[in-house]
């Protein structure tokens, strides 16, 4: 069940309507969301509902029992909580891979066709809540977060239907508070919900699916057919198509939360103003390289052990990074390439003193391209494609894929970057003390033009596959 869907919107409109029909019953609302979440979850796969339950109250339990052990017995429940998650999600997400790669090592002797490997139907948005589940159990043990009250609070914290699938990863110090009482919604909330839900709306089903099917995909199907022009916009085209496809996601579910009466955290902020990748990484998937700052690259010793360590540590965690995003080689490469210009920029930095090395301008140039270099990597299937549209760059013909249409919406969704950092909100807050009704209408027709304007179909978000 997709957002941009009527499915989904009267699957919403039934539960907001009944949420907020129940008033001040806290318990109630809560087991009425937990079971809308299980419905909307089914939609891909009820098997694997189970899997969903099964991973809440994995978390719960061991929390739960952190909580009340001695200081000196609570490691070892942590390390048996976080390898638990981490075998769920390598089951369902590596073991193919892994296996395929042992296989092709032992191919040479004559072994690797006597390994049988198993194909195993991936769960959506399994990486989302493996992640949420080590964050709640990790915070627990570090006292920062106090465990949930019921078991029930934990299950809605990791089935949560808005980010279930394609996040943001709300932490447990986020949301369980807000559960704790019954939530109010206020004018200025459900305003903001909606311009976020309308503008996610726009970023996805016109500028990410219209860049998407007539440029991104033909291109990187066959990059020897096209010249260095559509080529390049391709690239260009892919870095546009995956900001506003996930940023949508992100804006539509933060929106949905807020008309929900809950507060979900930015997860975007202009990632391609960013002067330098680390910069990028504080404005890219904020949910994610937050957790892999706070959960990975401190553990391993951050930057409290000197400059090369500091390196070290940011490589393996950009190397990682990588790998969550998907089982293959060219998604480690992309984390590597990450990590070793993050690398370049602190040994930089360190040499130079900290002194700022070139203007931001520049910065933001080098720094987006860099990006799209690795845009290529994360969106080709293979070395081989990725190299393919590397000498494409310098092919010359005729341009065939590019239009006047693909080159504003590419061009404009560069420059919405570029707009004010809080430009929805600031429309909200103007919005909010309109009358009911001239808000009803402006919405209605942003609605009937996006319906209108938008390509036949949906495609599925980018991120549902990680």
């Amino acid at each position: 069940m997709l957002f941009p869907t009527l499915a989904f919107a009267v699957f919403f409109l039934i539960v907001y309507f009944a949420t907020w029909a129940l008033g001040a019953e806290n318990r109630s609302r809560k087991l009425f969301l937990l079971l809308a979440s299980w419905f909307f979850y089914a939609q891909w796969d009820e098997r694997f509902v189970a899997l969903l339950i099964l991973s809440a109250v994995l978390n719960w339990g061991i929390a739960a029992m952190i909580a009340r052990r001695a200081p000196d017995r609570r490691k070892w429940l942590l390390v048996l909580g976080v390898t638990a998650n981490l075998l769920i999600l390598g089951t369902f997400k590596y073991y193919g891979f892994f296996v395929e790669q042992f296989a092709n090592l032992l191919a040479p002797l004559g072994w690797g066709r006597d390994i049988q490997i198993l194909q195993i139907l991936l769960p959506v948005g399994i990486s989302f809540f493996t992640f949420q589940g080590i964050s709640y159990v990790v915070d627990v043990h570090r006292g920062t977060t106090p465990p949930a009250r019921s078991l029930l609070d934990v299950m809605l914290l990791m089935s949560f239907f808005p980010h279930l699938v394609a996040g943001p990863i709300v932490r447990a110090s986020d949301l369980l508070p807000q559960f704790d009482k019954a939530p109010r919604l206020t004018r200025e909330a459900a305003t903001w919900g909606l311009l976020l839900i309308v503008w996610g709306l726009f970023k996805k089903s016109i500028i990410a699916t219209e860049i998407s099917v007539n440029l991104v995909d033909p291109v990187f199907f066959d990059p020897s057919a096209y010249s260095s022009v559509d080529i390049a916009f391709a690239v260009y085209g892919y870095a546009v198509q995956i900001y506003c496809d996930f940023s949508a996601y992100s804006d539509m579910a933060i929106g949905i939360a807020a008309l929900l009466g809950y507060s979900f955290p930015r997860n975007f902020d202009q990632p391609y103003r960013a002067s330098s990748m680390q910069d990028f990484w504080r404005r890219w998937h904020i949910s994610l390289s937050s957790w892999l700052r706070d959960y990975l690259y401190i553990p391993l010793g951050g930057g409290k052990k000197g400059l090369w360590a500091s390196c070290r540590n940011v490589f393996i965690t950009m190397l990682l990074g990588g790998l969550w995003h998907g089982a293959a080689w060219t998604f480690l490469a992309w984390g590597a390439l990450h990590g070793f210009v993050q690398v370049v920029e602190r040994l930089g930095r360190s040499a130079l003193g900290n002194r700022k090395v070139m203007p931001t301008v520049i910065g933001v140039i080098v720094t987006f391209h860099i990006v799209c270099l690795g845009w290529i990597l994360f969106r080709a299937e293979s070395f081989g494609m990725a190299v393919a549209m590397l000498q494409g760059l310098g092919r010359p013909g005729p341009v065939l894929a590019l239009t006047p249409l693909l080159l504003v919406l590419v061009v404009g969704g560069l420059a919405m970057h570029w707009l004010p950092p809080r430009a929805i909100e600031g429309v909200a807050v103007r919005l909010k003390e309109a009358p009911a009704l001239t808000f009803g209408l402006l919405l209605s027709a942003a609605f009937l033009i996006l319906e209108a304007a938008r390509p036949d179909g949906v495609a599925p978000f980018i991120y549902f596959q990680f």
